[in-house]
Formats: structure tokens, C-alpha cells, sequence
């Protein structure tokens, strides 16, 4: 923004550069290397809760994968008959002791179901995490463009109040030697202490700015930011909306996600109709006549009042449902990008038009009517109209900028795309 900013902030009078501020009054005169936009990115993927917590969906997923593949366990069972009864019965005399061992056998494709609906699920936690990076990039990115507008909005505040000084100095001497009335003075005083409240308000606005940044990112900003950051804009292109494309973004793989979820949910409800059956040996001790004997048991459940048709139904209805949502989130994607061009291309425009003959031209009408009024050939109340519109201007022009740099941003969240299967392992 260096050579579009430096215009903004160009618009100062010869005798005013004679003494113009330190380097350290300007934003982009720091010797160290700038702290980036990519930086703060990198600082806060190290510590957005929003993404640790996004990356613990994903190691729970992945152990839930784990457990979907396991085998039911064994059961091991003790029974004992003919005790404490009656007659010979009565004690442990003629007691029957069974000990056997049943193994669960699942039927009807259940592990596989099971491990359909985990894998689908480690994949939406993979996409919400990359869904995660991404938002947090959106946020830091329109922090720090907001930081960097804010400080350049500082500095041109503290030029605009430099120059009410100014003016106020050449007021009052044209008071002393008789070529104005007193009145000039007084406004002019007016107006240097408004414009020293604005320079202090908007300094105020850039350091919250800068604390909202650092406390966004987990660490302080040492050293300067890229003042050049919102120097990019290209050229506007004019011609047809192109047609967006919602496919292999994050928001439709998302919804996609959620459709193969609920396909491989269908899947399951439909295997658990399925009755399983338990089979294993066991071994029976008679006591009256100290003899053993094989025993082998086979246990089936009769769905008489389950048959699980009620949970197919409603796994199917969520299916159904997550279809209609993809379209719509398709449709809803592909309108957003739209709206979203549009808005890039827009801001772009202004941008340049803020930034183009509008500044220039405040610019000149302000460099004219100082050197008029100090020459005594405008009135006090032309220069002060010519230092409020350069101001406007250079405000507006510095806004311009960063609307485009957030309209930038939101495309750019929009159109992301999803990781491939390489990426997400």
C-alpha cells in the first residue's frame, strides 16, 4: 500500500515537510522485517481453541473408527442345577454344573456397517477441521486488515492534526499584523483541537485494533505490520458474472460428508434387522455320579417385538433429508460466490476510484488553498473546507482499501477447497 498510501498522505505543503515528523510517526518505517499476514496466520493455528478442539474431533474419530472395528467379546458363563430343592435334591448331591463359552457371531454385514458409519464421521471431523483453519484464517485476516487501515487511519489523523497546527500558526500571525480579524484565530483553534481529539481517538480505535489482533493470534505483535498489505489491488475486468462452481469447496464437501454419513447410517439400521447369534462349547460335571459331559448351546433372539423396520425408516428419513440440505447448500454456495464476485470486483472499483482522481484532486484544492491563505488570497473558510474534504478523502480512500482486502477474504473462505483423501491422512 506504500505507493497507494503514500499518495493518500502526500498532500502536505513544502513548508510542512521542512519539519516533517520522525520516521517513527509513519506506520511503515520500521527497519525490522514486518510481522505478515501469514505470520499471524501461522500464530494462530498454534493456538485458536477453535482448532485444537477441532483436531480433538478428529482423534476422537479416529478412536471411534477403532472401536467400530472391534469383534463383540466372549462371554464365559457358570450354571448350576438341582440344588437346594427336595428329597434328594436338598443339598449339593445331585448338583449339575455347566461352564460354557458363547462367542458372539454378527450377522447381516453389522462390523462393516459399523465401520462405514466411523469412517464417515472421521471424514466430517477432517473436514471440520479444515473448515476450522479456514474460518480462523477469515477472522485473522480481517483483523489484521483491520489493524493495518486502523494505524493508517492514525497516522493520517495525526498528519491532518500537524496541518491544524499549522494553520492555526499562520492564523494567528495574520491576526498580529492586522490582515484578519480575530475571529480567524479562534476557529482555526477550533479546528486544531478537533483535529487533536480525532488524532487521539483514532489512535485509541488502532491500538484496540492491534489488541484484538494479538489476543486473536495468542502472542504480541514485536515490530511493525506490512503496511504494504493492502497495497494489492488489480485490475478491474469487466465483462460476464463467471458462473461459480460449488464443487470441491469446503462448505459443499461438508454437506457431501454429511450425506455419506447418513447413507452409511441407512446401512447399519438396515444390517441390525439382522438377529445375531451366539454359539460356543461347554463342559457339565454331574456330582451324584462325578461324571462330565459336552455341552453346546446356540442362542438366537426372536424379533417379535423389535424387527427394527422403525429405525431403517428413520435412518432413511435423515438420509433423505441430508440430500435435500446438500442441494440447497449447493444452490446456497454457488449464490454466496456470486454475490461474493460481485462484491470483490466492486470494492475494487472503488478502491481505485477512491484512491485515483478524487484524491488527487483533493490533494491539489488543498495544496492551493494553503498557499493561498497564507498569501492572503482565500478566505480562512475555504481553507478549512479544502483540509475536511482531503481528509474525507484520504479516509475514504483508506476504507476502500480495506473493504476490498475483506471482500478479498470472504471470496477466498467461499471458494476454498476441500483437502484431498492424501491431505486429510
Amino acid at each position: 500500500m506504500h505507493r497507494i498510501i503514500a499518495a493518500v498522505l502526500a498532500a502536505t505543503t513544502c513548508a510542512a515537510a521542512a519539519h516533517a515528523q520522525d520516521t517513527s510517526a509513519s506506520p511503515a518505517s520500521a527497519a525490522a522485517p514486518a510481522f505478515s499476514l501469514e505470520d499471524a496466520v501461522s500464530a494462530a493455528g498454534g493456538s485458536a481453541p477453535a482448532i485444537e478442539a477441532a483436531e480433538a474431533g478428529v482423534t476422537a474419530a479416529e478412536a471411534g473408527r477403532r472401536v467400530a472395528g472391534l469383534r463383540p467379546n466372549p462371554t464365559v458363563s457358570t450354571q448350576v442345577e438341582n440344588v437346594i430343592g427336595s428329597g434328594p435334591y436338598k443339598g449339593f448331591d445331585q448338583a449339575e454344573t455347566t461352564v460354557s463359552f458363547a462367542v458372539p457371531i454378527e450377522l447381516g454385514g453389522k462390523r462393516s456397517a459399523r465401520i462405514a458409519v466411523a469412517d464417515a464421521q472421521t471424514q466430517r471431523a477432517l473436514l471440520t477441521s479444515a473448515i476450522t483453519q479456514a474460518d480462523v484464517r477469515l477472522q485473522v485476516t480481517q483483523l489484521y486488515v483491520e489493524t493495518v487501515a486502523a494505524k493508517w487511519r492514525a497516522f493520517t489523523a495525526r498528519d491532518q492534526a500537524r496541518i491544524a497546527t499549522d494553520a492555526f500558526s499562520a492564523a494567528r500571525i495574520r491576526v498580529q499584523a492586522g490582515r484578519a480579524s480575530p475571529i480567524e484565530e479562534q476557529r482555526a483553534e477550533v479546528a486544531r483541537l478537533n483535529a487533536e481529539a480525532g488524532a487521539e481517538r483514532a489512535q485509541r480505535l488502532a491500538d484496540a485494533a492491534e489488541a484484538n489482533l494479538e489476543r486473536r493470534i495468542g502472542r504480541q505483535v514485536h515490530g511493525q505490520l506490512d503496511m504494504t498489505a493492502l497495497d494489492r489491488v488489480p485490475p478491474v475486468t469487466y465483462g460476464p458474472i463467471r458462473t461459480p462452481d460449488a464443487a470441491g469447496t469446503l462448505t459443499l464437501a461438508a454437506a457431501d460428508a454429511d450425506l455419506a454419513f447418513a447413507d452409511a447410517g441407512v446401512r447399519l439400521a438396515r444390517s441390525q434387522r439382522v438377529p445375531d447369534i451366539n454359539v460356543g462349547p461347554g463342559l457339565r460335571r454331574l456330582e451324584a455320579t462325578n461324571d462330565t459331559a459336552a455341552v453346546f448351546t446356540v442362542s438366537i433372539p426372536i424379533p417379535v417385538f423389535n424387527s427394527g423396520r422403525a429405525a431403517v425408516d428413520q435412518a432413511s428419513a435423515e438420509r433423505s433429508r441430508a440430500e435435500a440440505q446438500r442441494r440447497v447448500t449447493a444452490l446456497d454456495v454457488e449464490q454466496r460466490i456470486t454475490n461474493a464476485q460481485a462484491e470483490v470486483d466492486n470494492a475494487a472499483t472503488a478502491a481505485r476510484n477512491a484512491n485515483g482522481p478524487a484524491l488527487a484532486a483533493a490533494q491539489e484544492a488543498a495544496r492551493i488553498a494553503r498557499i493561498g491563505y497564507r498569501e492572503g488570497k482565500f478566505g480562512q473558510l475555504e481553507l478549512l473546507d479544502a483540509e475536511r474534504t482531503l481528509a474525507e478523502t484520504r479516509i475514504a480512500a483508506i476504507d476502500a482499501l480495506a473493504t476490498y482486502h475483506n471482500a478479498k477474504a470472504q471470496l477466498e473462505r467461499l471458494t476454498a477447497p476441500a483437502p484431498t483423501p492424501e491431505q486429510g491422512n
